[in-house]
């Protein structure tokens, strides 16, 4: 079975990573999309409330299974038996960036990387930017999937 995790924290989640797990779920017979649990981070929106953005979005969606982890992406992998690691890339700062987290997680174990590049018109849309939106009243409804906005 080829099994991926799409990691990332996800808040939220945005069309840009809806648009890599859509097309990335097509790769894989199953794709895990797992949610990191960093303690030193501050999140906006809770771990259930990330959850419940990304099992909505993808409730049809069968090949898909939404997980939250401690620690290195690596160790979880190998974990639930995962061979591929999924991410995608919006710009060449984000390739140099993945590509040296790629190098390593390679380095520690047997994973491979897959690299989606991001939709046309979904480049610029990242969690950070929409949390800005949020913060200074914006319409933000462009930037994520239904989901989100019927939860927030």
């Amino acid at each position: 079975m080829r099994r991926a995790v799409f990691p990332g924290s996800f808040d939220p989640l945005t069309l840009g990573h809806y648009d890599i797990i859509k097309r990335g779920v097509t790769l894989f017979d199953e794709l895990v999309i797992a949610i990191g649990i960093n303690a030193d981070k501050k999140y906006m929106f809770s771990l259930e409330e990330r959850t419940k953005f990304i099992e909505e979005a993808f409730k049809d969606e069968p090949k898909i299974k939404v997980m939250t982890y401690e620690g290195m992406t690596v160790d979880f992998c190998k974990k639930i038996g995962a061979t591929f690691i999924l991410r995608g890339l919006r710009n060449p700062a984000d390739f140099e960036f993945e590509k040296a987290i790629a190098h390593t997680n390679r380095k520690l174990s047997e994973i491979e990387t897959v690299f989606l590049l991001t939709s046309s018109g979904k480049s610029y849309i990242s969690s950070s930017i929409v949390r800005d939106v949020i913060r200074n009243g914006g319409d933000y409804t462009g930037l994520v999937p239904d989901t989100v906005v019927a939860n927030f």
